[in-house]
Parts: structure tokens; C-alpha cells; sequence
């Protein structure tokens, strides 16, 4: 636990030096807008597409890891949605409630830190993880929010969807990268490099940019924002581990960092869904401010939990 926790301990250390840069206004909410941009559409572009294109795609595809992660994320979406109607809630901001339980810092935190915990041979079911978050839920939400407040789905509704996929960088380099894997082209070395040295800002970049990013969140709502922290670090994990371990067995290594992936704090997108649309966007920020915090002592637990890397 102790050794997990020092090797996790860098990566938070980081985020903090963007938080402080944040609050201090050395980095500006101007400049944290353009760092995100460049990682999201640049660095960690370039490193998802290297990775996806040069491991071999049989290694990448996993329908059981998919199926059982699928199963565990909607357990945790039901719960955190039950609870919001029971509530007595609309169906937006109980969209909106459980994507900050559901949904994970997969791409800008979970990549990088889990790469270097359980080595590159991780890289491969973090992207599926990833996929489902950005595919299945990231468009679940949109028609939750668009069905619940006109009452019913119109096809605009679908090509927003559409559009949103097609022009979401992480989508199109993972895509990108599996059909280079696909047909067995090998990566020309120039590329490879380039690849390579605009791929190794992401981390650094990413970090940084979440750090910068919360210095801006508000903590209202302490409350509904410490119950929705609880289902991102606590029960989303089990649900998967439940999912990937008994009811759709796989082997451990690839269930190991699925569950390790689904222990992550809440993603910033959910804010981000949430501002566009006007719906909750204070309690989706207390709730990625308040995981993210206590995922400095939760995700080393769960980690430990599941398996030592």
C-alpha cells in the first residue's frame, strides 16, 4: 500500500503544482483553457494513436473486458439515478449526477498513471475503458439531457451525438490507431519519433491542466457532492470488480486495471457537459474537486485491493 501510494504520489504532486499555479493566477483560466487544448488535441492525441497503432491489435480488443465494464459502470449509473429520483430530481440533472459517478479521469489521468503502474501492457484494456466512457455514456447523457427537457428525441439530438464522436480527438485517434493496427502497417520511424516526443508532453501537460482546472471549482453542495465521490471511488469499482471477476470472468491482469480505472475521480468533461447544457454544473464541479482530492488516498486502497503491479 505504502509503496503504491509513493508511486501514485508524483502524479497528484503534479496536479497540486497546477492547483497551485491555478490559484495563484500564474496560470490564468486563459492559460489552462489553451494547455487543455493542446493536450487534448495534441499530445494525448499523438500518444493514443501511437499506442492503439503500434500494439498489435488482438492485444488491444477485449469483447468480455467491454461487455463486463459495460455491466459494472451501468450498475453504478442506476444507483447514482434511483437515488437522484428519489430525490425528487429531473431527469437532466440526474443525467448529470451520474456521470460524475460513473464517469472517470480515464484519458488525462488514468493513461499515464497506470501505463507507469502495470506498464505498457495496460495501455491496451485503459483504452476500451476509455471507449465505452466516451462512446456509451458520453452520449447517454446527451440524450438524457435533450430527452427530459423536450420530452421526447429528435434526430438533431443523434447528430449532435454524431458530431460530438467524430470530432472528439481521443474517438478519432483510437480509431485511427486500431485500423493502423489492423492492417499490420508498421509505424515509419520519423513518424514513430514524432509521435513519440509530442506523445510524452501529455503527461505532464495533462496533469498540470486537471490541477489548473480545479483551482476554479467551486465546493457547494458538499453534501450531494461527497455522496457522488463516494459512487465514483468506492461502488464504481466494486461494480466492476463484481462484473469482471464473477459475473464475466477475465483474466486478472486486464480486470486488475479495469477496476483500477474505474476507481479514478471524476473526469472534468463532466463539468464541462454540464456548464454547455446548464444543468447542475456546481454540483459537478464539488464532486470532481472533492474525488479528486480523496483519490489521493482511495485509488493507491483500491489498487492494493485488486493487486500489487
Amino acid at each position: 500500500m505504502v509503496e503504491i501510494f509513493l508511486r501514485t504520489l508524483p502524479f497528484f504532486a503534479i496536479i497540486g503544482l497546477g492547483y497551485w499555479a491555478g490559484r495563484t493566477r500564474f496560470f490564468t483560466a486563459e492559460a489552462t483553457a489553451y494547455l487543455t487544448k493542446f493536450v487534448f488535441y495534441f499530445a494525448l492525441s499523438a500518444m493514443l494513436f501511437r499506442f492503439a497503432a503500434t500494439l498489435p491489435f488482438a492485444e488491444i480488443f477485449n469483447g468480455r473486458l467491454i461487455i463486463g465494464y459495460l455491466i459494472g459502470t451501468a450498475a453504478v449509473y442506476s444507483v447514482a439515478t434511483c437515488v437522484a429520483w428519489l430525490r425528487g430530481l429531473d431527469i437532466p440533472t440526474a443525467a448529470v449526477e451520474a456521470q460524475c459517478a460513473a464517469i472517470g479521469n480515464v484519458g488525462f489521468l488514468g493513461l499515464p498513471m497506470l501505463a507507469l503502474l502495470f506498464t505498457q501492457a495496460a495501455i491496451g484494456p485503459v483504452m476500451l475503458v476509455l471507449t465505452v466512457d466516451l462512446v456509451v455514456f458520453s452520449s447517454l447523457i446527451v440524450i438524457l439531457i435533450n430527452g427530459g427537457r423536450d420530452g421526447r428525441l429528435t434526430p438533431s439530438t443523434f447528430r449532435l451525438i454524431g458530431l460530438g464522436l467524430l470530432k472528439n480527438p481521443m474517438i478519432v485517434s483510437i480509431s485511427a490507431g486500431l485500423i493502423w493496427s489492423a492492417l499490420q502497417v508498421p509505424v515509419p520511424e520519423p513518424l514513430n519519433d514524432f509521435l513519440t516526443i509530442l506523445g510524452g508532453a501529455a503527461t505532464p501537460g495533462a496533469l498540470f491542466a486537471i490541477g489548473a482546472s480545479l483551482a476554479g471549482k467551486s465546493a457547494e453542495r458538499v453534501q450531494v457532492a461527497g455522496w457522488l465521490s463516494f459512487c465514483k471511488l468506492v461502488i464504481h469499482p466494486a461494480c466492476v470488480a463484481i462484473a469482471l471477476i464473477w459475473l464475466i470472468p477475465i483474466d486478472t491482469f486486464p480486470a486488475t486495471v479495469a477496476i483500477a480505472a474505474a476507481a479514478l475521480p471524476v473526469a472534468g468533461n463532466v463539468y464541462m457537459l454540464a456548464a454547455h447544457y446548464g444543468v447542475a454544473p456546481h454540483r459537478a464541479s464539488a464532486a470532481i474537486l472533492l474525488s479528486t482530492m480523496a483519490s489521493i488516498l482511495t485509488v493507491p486502497l483500491i489498487i492494493a485491493w485488486v493487486g500489487t503491479p
